[in-house]
């Protein structure tokens, strides 16, 4: 007998989840002028891969390591660790708001993905529904083609690796679960952190003036007593996030939990105001309803042919 929906229950965890994934977010801001990305990002997935393997070991879970497609794994993993390096430099110069509305352009480029890779079926209306977000997308961007920022796409740059990344987890999960493909990701992304600290740790090719590509290349450790408590928060606050949106789906509707999965934008909205000031402007708060809107529609139409092609939950 299946366990019936707990709908109020799931929204509640959903959006305390996305508020969580917001104030993670937000730490960001604090440090970066103070530590390197990938030192943030070695931190923050230690931390957050510890705390899965205590939460495996208490629940008695099964992990292996093994899996049955590995040129996709090595693909994903690439995929979702440069994808959100390219999240956590937009936020060096973006407001949260406009960051994470153009992140979650992300289901339009997986349901393209779907398409060429998965043979999946879109019909017109959604693809009228991914012309809509794509339209969101420009009128957030605001882009002025003669003085163009093009650092400005990295959000769009780190949706699409993600829509690559959802769409190989949606052709592996058949035989893959889920605690191995979030393994490899902390991993991955361990290993691959270490790389950078081994040949760029040092902060030989911190040649840049400019605040963003710093960022990339600073030295490691070079603000350890003031970085290493908002880099360890971020992992704690990682692992609420991701117990939170687990646990609204496992309690709730997908289809209704799903949904509000967007008041991230608004969480980011709400965050960016209290601790930076930051308020959107009008172009962007439309921007966002159109990116909102056709998201939310694009599920909807997929909910009615059962195709689910956009991932149900976010994975960061």
């Amino acid at each position: 007998m299946s366990t019936p929906n707990n709908n109020p229950k799931g929204i509640v965890l959903i959006l305390l989840g996305m508020a969580f994934f917001s104030i993670q977010d937000s730490l960001i801001k604090f440090i970066n002028e103070d530590t390197s990305l990938y030192e943030i990002y070695f931190g923050r997935t230690l931390i957050a891969f510890i705390l899965l393997l205590i939460y495996l070991k208490v629940s008695s879970q099964k992990l292996t390591l093994k899996t049955h497609y590995p040129l996709l794994t090595i693909t994903r993993v690439i995929c979702f660790f440069f994808g959100f390096s390219f999240f956590y430099i937009s936020l060096t110069f973006m407001t949260l708001a406009m960051a994470n509305a153009l992140f979650f352009s992300s289901p339009f480029f997986v349901s393209i993905l779907a398409v060429i890779f998965l043979k999946e079926k879109v019909g017109i209306r959604r693809w009228l529904g991914i012309a809509v977000g794509f339209l969101g997308v420009y009128i957030v961007l605001d882009p002025n083609f003669e003085d163009f920022n093009y650092m400005k796409l990295a959000p769009v740059a780190c949706s699409l690796c993600y829509a690559v990344s959802m769409t190989i987890t949606k052709y592996t999960s058949s035989k893959d679960n889920v605690y191995t493909q979030m393994t490899h990701l902390y991993i991955g992304a361990l290993i691959i952190s270490t790389l950078f600290f081994i040949f760029a740790g040092k902060g030989q090719f911190n040649t840049f003036s400019d605040p963003t590509y710093q960022f990339i290349f600073r030295e490691w450790f070079s603000n350890p007593s003031y970085a290493w408590p908002f880099i360890i928060g971020m992992g704690f606050i990682g692992a609420i996030s991701f117990y939170c949106v687990f646990s609204a789906y496992s309690v709730a509707s997908p289809s209704v939990v799903s949904l509000f999965e967007y008041s991230l934008i608004i969480w980011a909205i709400i965050i960016g105001y209290l601790l930076f000031d930051n308020i959107p402007s009008p172009r962007t708060f439309i921007g966002v309803a159109l990116i909102i809107g056709a998201g939310i529609y694009i599920y909807i139409r997929e909910k009615v042919r059962d195709q689910m092609i956009v991932t149900d939950t976010p994975n960061r």
